[in-house]
């Protein structure tokens, strides 16, 4: 036979370095070919059909890349490394999506059952982890071979797994108990300590037949269930057989040898047909699923297609391919047909569980056709007889009714077409990783960390800031804590259940008290403790019985009640604590469902309760509160919420990732009402490591605004819309304090300096509008100024801008405003004097006049129009009243002063006098009118005040106050407290 030769080309780089592993496969339309190679980091997604394209290249591990798996469907690609960890990714798109599980040692063989449900991980460790593919969780751990695991292989009709090792024994393992059904020690060529050759095997597509690497440079062929040698290939090669591979349809094999051949044998005939010679040895390779070709690629990272590997006189490799039950794939897989879907996934997890009990006649009958199983869950194709179908069915019900029973401790998991539901996590803990240490706590106030040595761990409590907090020593763990909170009082431990006795431990340990032995524990027998909050002389645990109990700091065990779902986290501030739970299952769109309550735990109150909103396809990655005590949340798709009670009770996105650097994940510890705070971790990364200590990162705080027609204004909007929160919140904080006769005066100042800095924000987009030729928009910008000194300023703005018009609607605006001041303190001011009580020094004559006192309050009392916190206006208003005025006319004061002498003082004469607080103007506004830092008078109030003189020269402005129908000055109405 002719020896033919084919050109590869380069796909990762070995620059003259030793031979290595590399990986090769097609995706399931043959669009795509996916390469990796254990010297290299990346993993390369090429075109075929334009190979001078560069192709798309993944770098996510951190060494070199030993194994390759995608799902049945093409919709999730899984990587394998020498940095011992396994990620999944997107496909084709290659976006990443999480590192699904870590080893201690390298990683050398992945695959993915027929479903896309689990992925079998295996390498250097010598077990094999079963990783349920909807969340990560880990089903089983296989453990029985010898050596390092460099072949993985599930059965097509989901009954067993094939494992391979490199001393050359072959395990075959039940999915259902995951007992060893055969163990083959010795049966293939073990291939030492070269890591560039990996011992495979391979199960033919119908699942009948599985295929080993013999010990005379051949293929040996066993059956499915006996384990039998069945038959083998031997043909030319002359050295041992490192890889090899079916044809889709099974009709066809292809070996590769060490002696850098690859043969093409036709089963049925059981011989060679076609074989190529290369430079390097092949050691991997992959059949286009539509077509005539094998992929192949050496141990020098060079690939290449060879095409019409079947000569066009014999059947096609992709023809008569064996039915398969159809699968959705990995974590999207979706069953439509329900007798289809639970046959296939029941299959998946040992579906046959009874098949054992058939004689050895009735399995071998079976060989070289069709598989039972696969033409059963296809809905019975007229290619065999009924009969057959009809037995399938009845011994898949059997297996169904065993499943049913309790048999599979894992079924739900991967039965249901709905996405798991996420698990219970503790706010700023990381995952156990052996040999290193990780975070119990991480929060604002600090840091536990943990470290497992000699069947106990050793935990240390560190503050960020040692100045100000105390020193506390470390302690030894004998219970295995993995989660804990941290306050300034002192912190709590839980671990889950473990022991003979199921036992779940609760610690509290305050870090001073008068007494001694302060610290207590409790236990809780079959009842697992998932998450623990602190807050003030209070401790929390939440339970896997959905159970909320409540301990006090010493120990008394104050509240337990039911909670309505399973708990997914909890944090606790000062006399709040909040807990999430999964409101219902999660949805098929992979949603979690998930609803939070606020608890005042002193008071045994309920605060608040609702649904939890997150970005769609993504959970909870942390939840707590901010410094000044408002609930947060953070999802997974890096998005930072906050709860705020307007618009009834609504969660505010205050951050995204997604703004931020592409190659950054956010690991979030706390907020402040400005700031974000968190550890930056390198993608694919997403938490960090205790050692080198972790810095924390502020980030600001900006709603996702859309992009703005305003040139350059986005940073304004976003003050606006914070500013306008920060409003919000602080005027409910003071009608809280203010419902329950508290002082609000220590909010005053805050608020006044916000206010003053919204205003400023506001008219920063007053000229963004002005300038873009928003006018409507400006309009509305000027009703929600709040100073006069802020309007005078925006209509000096767009006079300047030489916009006549706007300016006199900001004038109309101004002067609206100011009518309907006057009109609610003239009610305010009748309404007093109808009910207030005539003194016996009231003044004859006066009756229907009001007093000095009442037309204070009366302008007190009233509130703006366009802010109701009147609390924190009053005291802005008074800085700039005290400055601000438009009397041109010196000689007003000296008038003041002569007719300000008798009963009352003439410090609260000088006061009403310097604020204007009771004078009216001939005009609301006037653009013309200067203002006048000397006099708190105009001209007009000046003449005013002289013709209503009265006898009594106290009440001069209190008589013009009442006679005049002028309105006063809302934005100094507050001065006078």
């Amino acid at each position: 036979m002719k020896v033919r030769s084919m050109k590869l080309k380069e796909a990762h780089a070995a620059k003259g370095g030793p031979a290595s592993f590399c990986s090769v496969l097609w995706d399931q339309k043959a669009k795509h070919l996916v390469t990796a190679s254990s010297s290299d980091v990346a993993v390369c997604i090429h075109d075929p059909l334009f190979p001078s394209f560069a192709p798309k290249t993944l770098r996510h591990h951190r060494d070199g890349v030993t194994a390759l798996a995608l799902s049945p469907n093409s919709t999730c690609l899984a990587s394998g490394s020498v940095d011992h960890s396994v990620k999944l990714y997107k496909y084709p798109g290659g976006e990443f999506e999480r590192n699904i599980t870590r080893f201690t040692l390298p990683i050398r063989s992945l695959a993915f059952n027929k479903s896309g449900s689990m992925l079998a991980a295996a390498g250097d460790d010598e077990g094999i982890k079963l990783i349920n593919t909807f969340d990560g969780t880990i089903a089983r751990v296989l453990k029985g071979h010898k050596g390092s695991i460099t072949g993985l292989a599930f059965d097509p009709n989901g009954e067993y797994l094939a494992s391979l090792d490199l001393t050359g024994t072959v395990i075959l393992w039940e999915l259902q108990s995951g007992k060893i059904i055969h163990n083959l020690k010795g049966i293939a060529p073990g291939t030492g300590l070269d890591v560039s050759t990996m011992n495979v095997l391979c199960w033919s597509p119908d699942g009948e037949t599985l295929a080993v690497p013999g010990l005379k440079n051949d293929v040996v062929m066993y059956d499915r269930d006996t384990a039998e040698k069945v038959f083998f290939l031997r043909g030319d090669h002359i050295q041992p057989i490192c890889f090899l591979c079916w044809s889709p349809n099974g009709e066809y094999i292809a070996t590769s040898g060490l002696d850098r051949q690859v043969l093409i044998w036709d089963v049925s005939k059981k011989q060679d047909i076609d074989r190529q010679k290369f430079d390097e040895r092949v050691c991997c390779m992959a059949w286009k699923p539509t077509g005539n070709a094998l992929a192949v690629i050496d141990v020098m990272g060079k690939y290449g297609i060879w095409d019409n590997v079947i000569p066009s006189s014999m059947k096609s490799p992709t023809k008569d391919i064996p039915v398969k039950n159809k699968s959705n794939g990995v974590v999207y897989f979706d069953e439509e047909d329900p007798e289809n879907s639970a046959s296939g996934n029941l299959s998946d997890i040992g579906g046959n569980s009874n098949e054992e009990s058939e004689p050895p006649s009735r399995k071998r009958s079976r060989k070289h056709s069709l598989s039972e199983e696969n033409l059963g869950e296809d809905g019975g194709e007229e290619i065999v007889s009924y009969l057959k179908v009809d037995t399938h069915k009845k011994r898949n019900r059997s297996g169904k009714e065993n499943l049913d029973s309790g048999n599979m401790g894992f079924r739900s998991t991967m039965v249901t077409s709905k996405a798991k539901m996420q698990e219970a996590f503790q706010p700023g803990s990381t995952p156990v990783q052996p040999g290193k240490r990780h975070f119990l706590c991480y929060n604002m106030l600090g840091c536990i960390t943990s470290i497992e040595h000699d069947g106990y761990s050793h935990i240390e409590i560190d503050f960020h800031d040692t100045g100000s907090t105390p020193r506390v020593p470390s302690m030894t763990d004998h219970f295995g804590f993995t989660m804990a909170a941290l306050n300034e009082s002192g912190s709590v431990f839980a671990n889950p259940c473990k022991g003979e006795k199921n036992m779940s431990t609760l610690m509290y340990r305050p870090f001073s008290s008068w007494a001694n032995n302060s610290e207590w524990s409790m236990r809780f027998e079959g009842e697992e403790v998932k998450v623990v909050a602190l807050g003030s002389a209070w401790v929390a645990a939440v339970t896997s019985f959905n159970y909320l109990r409540i301990f006090s700091e010493g120990g008394m065990q104050r509240d337990v009640f039911s909670l309505d779902g399973p708990v997914v986290t909890a944090s606790g501030f000062k006399d709040k604590l909040a807990v999430v739970t999964h409101a219902t299952d999660g949805l098929p769109s992979n949603d979690q469902m998930l609803e939070f309550m606020a608890f005042n735990i002193p008071r045994g109150t309920q605060l608040l309760q609702g649904r939890l909103p997150l970005s769609p396809g993504s959970s909870l990655s942390w939840f707590g509160f901010s410094e000044e005590g408002q609930l947060c949340s953070y999802d997974s798709k890096g998005v930072l919420r906050s709860y705020t009670s307007k618009f009834g009770g609504r969660w505010i996105p205050l951050f995204s990732a997604t703004k931020e650097k592409s190659d950054e994940n956010y690991w979030v510890t706390g907020l402040n009402a400005s700031k974000v705070f968190c550890v930056v971790c390198k993608k694919p990364e997403g938490f960090p490591q205790v050692m080198p200590k972790p810095v924390l990162t502020p980030l600001s705080l900006s709603f996702p605004l859309a992009s703005s027609d305003l040139g350059g204004s986005e940073s304004h909007e976003k003050e606006f819309m914070m500013n306008s929160l920060h409003l919000y919140e602080i005027q409910r904080t003071m009608d809280e304090m203010d419902s329950v006769g508290l002082d609000t005066t220590s909010l005053d100042d805050d608020a006044f300096n916000l206010e003053a800095a919204q205003d400023k924000c506001i008219l920063r987009l007053i000229a963004a509008c002005c300038n873009s030729d928003k006018l409507v928009r400006a309009t509305e910008l000027v009703k929600l100024l709040t100073l006069e000194k802020s309007m005078r300023g925006a209509i000096k703005l767009v006079t300047a801008m030489k916009l006549p018009n706007l300016a006199e609607r900001f004038s109309c605006i101004l002067e609206e405003r100011l009518l309907e001041e006057a009109k609610k303190a003239m009610e305010t001011n009748i309404k007093e004097n109808s009910v207030a009580p005539v003194t016996a020094d009231a003044i004859p004559g006066r009756s229907k006049a009001p007093t000095h006192t009442e037309t204070l309050n009366a302008v007190t009392m009233s509130s703006s129009p366009k802010l109701s916190a009147t609390s924190f206006v009053r005291k802005g208003i008074t800085l700039e009243g005290a400055k601000a005025g438009t009397s041109k006319a010196p000689m007003v004061n000296e008038t003041l002063k002569v007719k300000q002498t008798g009963d009352e003082s003439s410090e609260k004469v000088g006061k009403v006098g310097d604020k204007r607080q009771v004078q009216q103007t001939s005009h609301p506004y006037d653009p013309s009118t200067k203002s006048s830092n000397k006099s708190g008078l105009n001209k007009s109030e000046t003449s005013l005040g002289q013709s209503n003189r009265s006898s009594n020269p106290l009440l001069k402005s209190e008589t013009s106050l009442g006679q005049s129908n002028r309105p006063s000055n809302p934005f100094l109405k507050a001065t006078i407290k």
